[in-house]
């Protein structure tokens, strides 16, 4: 909820380049991955990615694959190898390696997951078919919610936005297992076909966890019932952009006179959150309609969606036939994937979900060299230092807005490659049991972990991703930008490239990062993290004004027919694109000024800036996942993140000799021009 990651849709190259050229270091460039049958002012994308999507065609495993997602592939084989090499040995009782380990082991042993079938859900079908009053309905919400489960709403631990430097407890809509409102309020053809293929779902599933044919028919009703009351209620994606719409801080008596058709008392005491003073409800009406819902429905069909949530959130941690029938609608049904990935890729993913930073550890020691931490920390400063110079020019910037947007850009706190404090799991049990019995475990611990934080300090050296994640990103609460080790790899970075592969490619991703705290909603939080307007009146419907060009411009692009892009829901990533692009470019040229650098592989250096940037986003994608990710994505799709973005952006028409009679060709003030 607070985050902006660079990519929660992932793509990635080759994992090789060119040879070495005149001067030590090499183009960055792969002919291969082009096709330069294409013209750059028809299809850049096409032009710069037509050859690395001829030689990847999708596989089975995959709904969209691209070079991000090779590179996470080529992590998981490494980090399958650690885990593997640890989990042949001997360790000792508590220590990290016996944990990732015997967590493991569960996770690989088909034979007893098989033979034990649906038997580990008994107990907690049983406690939920004990209740006997809507009243008993909320602390068993929030026993679910320790185990890692979230029924009717969400609770997170996080800074308070309005003071950033203590943590508070959020309650956040939630409780859809399709996971987004449009998918129950929609009536076009597709989204009724995932309906039904959710009802399909949840019969299967109630049928697998041993329930009779006239219960599962009941429950399917339900759930659905449940969950469209739950959709209707929630915000849309574009409202729920509103940082400020999303935090009503109240004190719990507040509240509780507010919302009194609640058992507040036993649900913050199974809570673990018996003292709390406190409390920011994002959306007021959302957890008043659930409220309202617990106390009014008939308690049978509660029971229902309680265990619902019990059976589909462990599916994943069962038997075959469980596991199957996930795949089946979240990955087949939903974005077209018609392979599982193999048992031990997904044990592997469960074992860096668990124990993410002990994992990160032994990656960290094997794979990331010293010397790519200090050329990122330069690249780092370059580009603070280039967008510094970009605000300093800014026409329709005041010079009130300009000192205060300076002011944050210097207190960027930036984390590379691994935290300097790992997690410590000593609290963390895992044991050679059961799969879902150590999943469950290390929810709790994650669960137990966040809630002691509350009214504590926010740490701001904690990492929200693990060193091994191919990703990035910046937190508007602790104004961070985060690059882990896992993205400095080909062909993100490259340090046998040069300036202009580097600057293309990381440098846009950092830039990327850092114009978040400057998007629409990152510009909303001062330098200190707290959600404060620092802007003058005028400043802010300038910038308003820029970014509406921004949602205009992507609104109007027909991502598959009949289907557009989202303006509005994915215009801080694309302002983010379209930032980070204008500073690494600006950046690069800075750093190059001295000694400009020579043309290679018959490509400028200008022109291999912008063919390492397209390069990051090569993919092909199934039209069912265009559709899903259009649906629930705040970025844009990655031939929009640059057909998109570059036509934006006035040294790529210089670059690449861009006329008016080109079809990408947009006139000057047509584009846009913030940062």
């Amino acid at each position: 909820m607070k985050y902006l990651p660079l990519v929660a849709a992932g793509l990635m190259a080759t994992g090789c380049n060119t040879g070495k050229q005149s001067g030590g270091l090499t183009a960055g460039i792969n002919l291969a991955n082009l096709d330069t049958t294409a013209l750059p002012g028809t299809d850049f994308y096409q032009y710069a990615c037509g050859g690395w999507m001829k030689s990847h065609p999708l596989t089975g495993e995959y709904a969209r694959y691209g070079s991000f997602d090779q590179l996470a592939e080529n992590n998981t084989v490494q980090v399958h190898d650690l885990i593997e090499e640890v989990a042949a040995g001997q360790q000792a009782d508590g220590t990290n390696a016996r944990k990732i380990a015997d967590f493991y082991r569960t996770a690989m042993d088909s034979v007893k997951l098989n033979a034990d079938g649906a038997k580990p859900l008994k107990e907690f079908l049983d406690k939920i078919s004990a209740l006997r009053s809507p009243n008993d309905v909320p602390p068993v919400v929030a026993t679910l919610g320790r185990m890692g489960l979230s029924p009717y709403f969400n609770l997170y631990v996080g800074p308070d936005d309005m003071n950033s430097r203590v943590n508070i407890v959020h309650l956040y809509q939630g409780g859809l297992g399709i996971g987004q409102r449009d998918y129950y309020l929609e009536n076009d053809a597709r989204t009724v076909a995932i309906r039904d293929a959710y009802r399909k779902y949840v019969a299967n599933l109630f049928s697998l966890a041993g329930f009779d044919e006239v219960y599962t028919q009941k429950a399917v009703q339900a759930v659905m019932d449940i969950e469209t009351r739950l959709a209707k209620a929630s915000r849309s994606r574009e409202e729920l952009r509103d940082p400020r719409a999303n935090y009503n801080k109240k004190s719990l008596d507040e509240w509780m006179k507010a919302l009194p058709a609640f058992n507040w008392n036993q649900y913050l005491a199974v809570a673990g959150l018996e003292n709390l003073k406190e409390l920011n409800i994002g959306q007021p009406d959302f957890v008043e309609a659930v409220m309202t819902m617990i106390n009014t429905l008939p308690l049978d069909e509660q029971l229902a969606y309680l265990q619902w949530n019990v059976i589909s959130g462990a599916s994943s941690c069962l038997s075959d036939d469980f596991v199957t029938e996930n795949f089946n609608f979240y990955n087949k049904a939903m974005s077209g994937t018609t392979e599982m990935k193999p048992r031990w890729k997904r044990a592997v993913s469960a074992v860096q979900g668990a124990l993410g930073e002990a994992v990160g550890q032994l990656y960290v020691e094997k794979y990331f060299p010293a010397s790519a931490k200090e050329r990122m920390t330069t690249l780092v400063k370059n580009l603070q230092i280039s967008l510094g110079e970009r605000i300093k020019n800014l026409a329709w910037m005041s010079s009130e807005t300009k000192g205060k947007a300076l002011d944050k850009l210097a207190a960027f706190h930036v984390k590379i490659g691994y935290p300097d404090k790992w997690k410590d799991y000593t609290a963390m049990k895992i044991a050679g049991d059961s799969y879902l019995a150590n999943a469950i475990r290390a929810n709790e611990w994650a669960y137990n972990d966040m809630v002691a934080k509350v009214d504590k300090p926010v740490d701001a050296d904690e990492w929200f991703m693990t060193p091994q994640t191919v990703n990035a990103y910046y937190n508007p609460t602790t104004n961070e930008i985060c690059f882990p080790a896992g993205i400095l790899q080909y062909p993100f970075f490259d340090m046998t490239a040069d300036d202009a592969f580097n600057y293309g490619a990381i440098g846009v991703v950092i830039g990327h990062e850092m114009t978040h705290g400057f998007d629409d909603q990152g510009r909303q939080y001062d330098k200190d993290g707290n959600l404060k307007d620092w802007w003058t009146a005028d400043d802010a419907k300038n910038f308003e004004k820029r970014a509406q060009v921004m949602v205009a411009f992507f609104d109007s692009i027909e991502v598959a027919p009949g289907i557009h892009a989202n303006g509005q829901v994915t215009l801080g990533e694309n302002i983010a694109d379209h930032g980070g692009l204008q500073v690494a470019y600006q950046a690069f040229k800075n750093a190059t000024a001295a000694a400009p650098l020579s043309d290679k592989e018959g490509f400028t250096p200008e022109q291999r800036f912008f063919l390492a940037y397209a390069g990051v986003w090569a993919n092909n994608i199934r039209p069912a996942e265009i559709e899903r990710r259009t649906k629930m994505d705040e970025h844009s799709l990655g031939k929009w993140r640059v057909d998109g973005a570059l036509p934006h952006i006035g040294a790529w028409y210089d670059a690449f000799h861009i006329t008016p009679s080109d079809p990408m060709y947009l006139p000057a003030d047509k584009r846009v021009s913030i940062w």
